[in-house]
């Protein structure tokens, strides 16, 4: 009988086998490979071996380094935000009022966008001749000129104006798994608190906070990794320009493979963004689940 339900259980895990090691390890392994070797995209059977050579070059290049500053910048800033705006609408969202349901269907509305729609529609609301930003802006007087500022052609604000699309695309989604953690906290905890007499802030503190660490951590790392590899907003706003200003790694190994047609050295790029992203989730996992065993 165990047999049986071995091979069962074996026959109903072999099409994800398969699938995964079809569209997941072997394109790794294959970029893996590519990453040593120097590639003609118009001869690709003509390939050179040069060892770590593609690894130096990326690691020494002032534009990847530029481009990785870029990216750090803007996970901390952008998850940041999104973080503090997401848990101070799920605690507001957790007090059920009249037209909370309304409130809550509204601002989940931008989940329901692409990401290159919601590109598009920031690219015609940041425009410096006719966007509705500097417009309302002029008009509150934050502005002398409706055309002052350049959002997406200025490369003091091109990096910013991607992360505000970012932030407006993504923070339903850290409310979202927020508000679920805050509701699933059993409200005897709030009760015995009041009980005490303990007040709000008392009640965020030492109630609150400590029962949604675990769903805000794992929140956090989805969109550390999602932030990380953002590649449709920043592509259809700036393209990574002016000049280098408002690139990412995602661009950057984008233009690299396919306008410069190395292929190498974007391989190697994308295996080293790889392993960023693999010790920063290691990282976060190992900081989840650590507190769970000690407990344990």
């Amino acid at each position: 009988m165990k047999l049986k339900n071995g091979a069962l259980s074996t026959m109903f895990f072999m099409p994800a086998a398969l699938f995964m090691g079809v569209f997941l390890v072997y394109p790794i392994l294959l970029l893996l490979k590519d990453s040593f070797f120097q590639i003609d995209l118009m001869n690709p059977a003509a390939r050179e071996f040069v060892g770590l050579a593609n690894y130096i070059d990326s690691l020494t290049s002032d534009r990847f380094l530029k481009a990785l500053g870029n990216t750090v910048v803007y996970i901390i800033v952008a998850v940041g935000a999104e973080f503090i705006i997401g848990l101070i609408l799920a605690l507001l969202l957790s007090n059920a009022f009249k037209g909370s349901q309304i409130i809550r269907t509204v601002l989940l509305s931008p989940l329901m966008l692409a990401p290159l729609v919601s590109g598009l529609i920031w690219k015609f609301m940041l425009n410096d001749q006719f966007g509705i930003i500097n417009w309302v802006l002029y008009k509150i007087g934050i502005i002398s000129d409706p055309h002052q500022i350049l959002w997406l052609s200025d490369s003091r604000f091109a990096l910013i104006s991607t992360i505000i699309a970012d932030i407006w695309l993504t923070t339903p989604f850290i409310m979202l798994v927020l508000l679920a953690g805050i509701q699933g906290i059993s409200k005897s905890l709030y009760e015995s608190a009041d009980i005490d007499g303990a007040n709000k802030w008392h009640k965020f503190r030492y109630i609150t906070v400590p029962s949604i660490i675990p769903v805000a951590s794992v929140a956090l790392l989805i969109r550390i990794i999602d932030a990380a590899r953002t590649f449709d907003i920043v592509w259809v706003l700036t393209q990574g320009g002016p000049g280098f200003s408002s690139e990412l790694l995602s661009t950057y190994m984008y233009k690299t493979l396919t306008r410069y047609g190395q292929v190498g050295q974007s391989s190697a790029m994308a295996v080293i963004f790889i392993i960023i992203l693999l010790v920063l989730s290691s990282f976060f996992i190992s900081k989840i689940w650590s507190p769970r065993k000690k407990n344990a």
